[in-house]
């Protein structure tokens, strides 16, 4: 069915203008259907839980496939379990499913919004796990060849917030598998400090399931990381800018209090710390604009009524230009950005 809508209606951010037309897919064979159908259009568009997405107040001037399927398939052995999921599974809701059933490697990403099908294109993370972490393989509709095929994780390049599919591999993820172990009688290992540090154990230190993943949705909570549709500060697409990835040198020239971690040969930077400390606090808001950093986590910016997307866009640009000229660092947005808003 066509449908002309405004997608402020299906983003966190709830900013964003008509699409020309919304397809919506029910079912894996009406998604590979819908999308073929865009594939005719010079513009086209994927969107699942729009919890990780910039549109411009303008829309898009294209068809946008909504993912609206369903469907979990486990294969239990004697090791663990595969798991299927339709691409369309709200992400929370599947990762409350594997601890209801004592499947272990995702309590960690509890209370994370949008579907599974956009889990890989970010290789999500939190609390010391990333998705790639127990991710197997994903069924994916190619838009360059127009085959359906099972991709290999390894084929991902998956990173720190990236993946082949976010850039360059056009297409849509039809369903993601999933290899999870299974609780046991010893729970699953803490993997971060500030966790395992609110659990009240030490690093490492195994945990139930279930007390793992209440005890994420409290701290996501209290930074506002948690939908709640009477809370502005969750009104939001999450962490708006990645942590930036620097040279060791560079590292050097930071401040020596700067948050800083290991990645590889490089050092990976809190962008949080950097805003807070070149002087964005929390609650800032550009004058006259509906948009504001959050009350409760610097990364955030919240729509707080009545917001625009080029307020939302403005108050981005004013963050990067702030850091920028403090520490010489670039932040780099998170969400995907649909129009020219930070070109």
């Amino acid at each position: 069915m066509t449908v002309v809508q405004a997608l402020a209606d299906l983003t966190t951010l709830g900013v964003g203008g008509p699409a020309a037309r919304l397809l919506t897919a029910t079912t894996t064979g009406e998604l590979v259907a819908h999308t073929r159908t865009a594939w005719d259009d010079h513009e086209w568009l994927v969107l699942g839980g729009g919890s990780n997405v910039l549109v411009a107040d303008s829309g898009f001037d294209g068809t946008v496939v909504l993912v609206r399927t369903t469907g979990v398939d486990a294969e239990p052995d004697a090791d663990g379990v595969t798991v299927r999921v339709a691409a369309g599974e709200p992400w929370d809701a599947f990762v409350a499913t594997t601890v209801a059933n004592g499947w272990t490697g995702l309590e960690a990403l509890s209370g994370i919004p949008g579907t599974v099908g956009a889990a890989p294109v970010q290789n999500i993370g939190a609390y010391g796990v990333e998705l790639s972490d127990v991710l197997t393989r994903v069924d994916f509709l190619d838009a360059v060849t127009g085959e359906r095929t099972w991709v290999p994780a390894a084929e991902l390049a998956l990173g720190y917030r990236t993946s082949t599919l976010k850039h360059g591999r056009r297409g849509v993820v039809l369903t993601v598998e999933f290899r999870l172990g299974t609780a046991g009688e010893h729970g699953v290992p803490v993997r971060y400090a500030q966790l395992a540090g609110s659990l009240g154990v030490d690093l490492g230190a195994l945990v139930e399931p279930t007390t793992v993943r209440d005890e994420v949705l409290r701290l996501r909570a209290t930074k506002g990381m948690v939908l709640d549709a009477d809370d502005r500060d969750t009104w939001s697409a999450g962490s708006f800018f990645t942590n930036p990835i620097v040279s060791a040198a560079f590292a050097e020239t930071l401040p020596s209090e700067a948050p800083r971690w290991p990645a590889g040969d490089d050092v990976k930077l809190s962008a949080a710390w950097l805003i807070e400390h070149a002087g964005v606090h929390r609650g800032y808001g550009v004058p006259g604009s509906h948009a504001a950093i959050s009350s409760k986590h610097t990364l955030a910016l919240t729509n707080r009524g009545g917001a625009t997307a080029a307020q939302l866009a403005e108050l981005a640009r004013y963050v990067q230009v702030t850091v920028l000229n403090r520490f010489g660092v670039s932040l780099v947005p998170e969400p995907v950005v649909v129009g020219d808003l930070l070109d």
